[in-house]
């Protein structure tokens, strides 16, 4: 049963392209289906939303898909009436005439910053604190997911794990054929790879190539595909072709819709992953991993990058640990003195046992924080409740 709906106003400037965009919508959805909220995302460029679920029309100034009202957010949004709780994604701002109607309004609106994921030891002293914005009488605190106690926690819908666990090699092959491959031939390695252009793709699609067994690789249409296509010499990008040399074949498969990513991540053995959302959703899927942070000025997102691989290393045997850590600094191009790719990958590979027991104990233990709609929404009640 349903809980009392509030109403949201969610704004997102996209600046990561995807990342952004599948944050704020998978906010947004999880908000409406689950809770039954009324819920506006406002968001500057629509497109990204057009390829995380082909119901959206990048085309389109206003629609309402899954319950959502999606709104481009080009004006100034004089006439919007302003909701219960406004979120501003990863401080991104709002209207200027949209914060004047919310200080005008009778019972104003409660604001929140929500804030970009990270591990590093000072955010849950930041969580939850207020930050009067200047010139208008309305509060705002920043609200920070997480992955310890006093933040915010990560998104998970109700029925992920449910989905996750009954997810078998049928639906593994049922998954390959839709992206239009036949499943992998047994005594595969089998990697998914969502990456920015900067990653070292080239230098691991060798170490497969020469590898002693076959590794099948999953490229979406994306960022990191004109690096394999270089690699391979080839100039056709199109879905379901298959590059091959040596042990390596990799599959070029279409951009997926979230639901169908998340299968992805369950069908393969290891997952690359990248900024916020992708990364979020392997480690709900449970399966050894490797993050490419989103690349930042002076390098603050290795800062990032370290705290969380800290916090997500505890507990390993040296073995994997170090494995983990030195796959993860050779694909964000820190420095690893006597590594390569090749010998992180082989040391990956090797603790892959281990590493998905890990991943298992380590979802059931973030998902013991709440969720994030759900815990935005009990912050959002605690503030009615005291004022």
């Amino acid at each position: 049963m349903m809980s009392t709906p509030y109403t949201w106003d969610i704004f997102c400037r996209v600046v990561d392209n995807f990342g952004d965009a599948a944050v704020c919508w998978r906010l947004a959805r999880q908000l409406a289906l689950e809770h039954g909220d009324r819920v506006r995302l406002w968001i500057d460029d629509v497109s990204p939303l057009e390829r995380l679920n082909p119901e959206i029309s990048a085309a389109r100034e206003a629609q309402e898909v899954d319950t959502v009202a999606i709104r481009r957010w080009t004006g100034p949004l004089d006439a919007a009436m302003p909701a219960q709780v406004v979120v501003e994604a990863f401080g991104g701002g709002l209207p200027e005439p949209y914060v004047a109607a919310m200080a005008a309004a009778a019972q104003r609106p409660l604001w929140l910053v929500l804030e970009y994921l990270s591990a590093e030891p000072w955010v849950p002293a930041h969580h939850g604190r207020p930050s009067p914005p200047p010139r208008v009488a309305l509060e705002r605190y920043y609200f920070f997911p997480g992955f310890v106690e006093g933040t915010g926690g990560l998104l998970r819908e109700r029925e992920l794990f449910a989905r996750r666990d009954r997810f078998d090699d049928a639906a593994s092959a049922a998954l390959w054929r839709t992206l239009g491959h036949e499943p992998p031939g047994p005594g595969s390695t089998t990697v998914s790879v969502f990456s920015y252009e900067s990653a070292p793709l080239r230098e691991l699609l060798e170490c497969w190539s020469e590898g002693p067994a076959s590794t099948v690789v999953a490229l979406p249409e994306g960022r990191a595909l004109p690096l394999a296509l270089d690699y391979f010499g080839a100039g056709d990008p199109a879905p379901g072709r298959v590059l091959r040399r040596g042990a390596l074949e990799v599959r070029v498969v279409p951009f997926m819709p979230q639901a169908l990513y998340d299968e992805l991540l369950w069908a393969c053995d290891i997952n690359f992953v990248r900024g916020e959302d992708s990364f979020v959703r392997a480690q709900w899927a449970a399966r050894p991993f490797v993050w490419q942070a989103y690349p930042q000025p002076e390098g603050a997102h290795v800062a990032k990058l370290e705290a969380f691989m800290q916090a997500y290393s505890t507990g390993l045997p040296s073995g994997p640990r170090d494995a983990v850590w030195d796959m993860s600094r050779i694909w964000n191009q820190i420095a690893a003195p006597g590594v390569t790719p090749a010998s992180a990958w082989r040391a990956l590979q090797a603790s892959q046992g281990l590493l998905r027991q890990h991943g298992a104990a380590w979802a059931e233990r973030l998902a013991s924080l709440g969720d994030l709609a759900g815990n935005l929404r009990c912050f959002w009640r605690r503030k009615v409740k005291n004022g």
